[in-house]
């Protein structure tokens, strides 16, 4: 199982936030700062997002981001990816992968055209509260099943997605399990996001099956140890 350890950035600042809200924010320094820790603990990968983008606000995500991809680790990306415009900035600035989810459900011709042009470099991000998609950073519930939605993606040509139970982000309540692996019914490769809170979690979604897991606010707090989660886990 393959471990994201995630940044995410509001304001050139490494933070958390709790079940995505913008004002419940912990705040955990400097970016590069959070990269080096985790690249010293052993990542293979990081999960780099842009909240300020996610939020339709102006950030400077693509000259922090052209830092942390400098260590020389594959990094995943999103946040605030609108268009083919912007999902070529996010490449050009050094993302290995990058994340599309509100432009999925809003315009899906661009979903489409990036999996023509990028391939397995596009995944979906697929966040949800009570089965439906939640699309702008959070703030708006769409109109649309999530498990539908996969099952479109996968058609597409998509092959990884990121789900995410927004309930339970950021406040170590443990993973979504059910949902997470009924997700991956669709044919996609899920990687598990929300709630991930402690290595029993991350053991019961490899003994589903599950192909990764994005680790936010657990190894902040430390109550998972990367280093240890990396040597038993990938």
């Amino acid at each position: 199982m393959i471990l994201y350890p995630a940044i995410d950035i509001l304001n050139g600042r490494a933070v958390r936030l709790l079940y995505g809200k913008r004002e419940l924010v912990t705040d955990y320094g400097d970016p590069l700062d959070c990269a080096k820790r985790w690249a010293d603990a052993g990542a293979r990968v990081l999960h780099v997002v842009d909240l300020s983008g996610a939020f339709d606000e102006k950030s400077g995500f693509e000259r922090v981001l052209e830092r942390i991809a400098g260590l020389g680790i594959p990094v995943q990306s999103g946040g605030g990816l609108r268009s083919m415009a912007e999902i070529r900035r996010r490449f050009r600035a050094g993302a290995d992968r990058v994340v599309l989810g509100t432009v999925c459900a809003e315009r899906p011709e661009v979903l489409y055209e990036a999996v023509q042009a990028y391939g397995a470099k596009i995944v979906a991000g697929i966040d949800a509260r009570d089965g439906k998609l939640a699309v702008r950073g959070w703030t708006k519930i769409a109109d649309k099943d999530a498990f539908e939605f996969g099952c479109e993606a996968r058609a597409l040509g998509v092959t990884d997605a990121v789900f995410t139970d927004i309930g339970r982000d950021g406040a170590l309540a443990g993973v979504n399990l059910e949902d997470t692996v009924t997700m991956g019914e669709t044919g996609l490769n899920i990687i598990a996001s929300g709630g991930v809170r402690d290595m029993d979690d991350l053991y019961a979604l490899k003994e589903r099956g599950v192909y990764g897991a994005v680790l936010g606010r657990a190894i902040y707090t430390g109550s998972i140890d990367l280093f240890k989660a990396i040597g038993e886990l990938q």
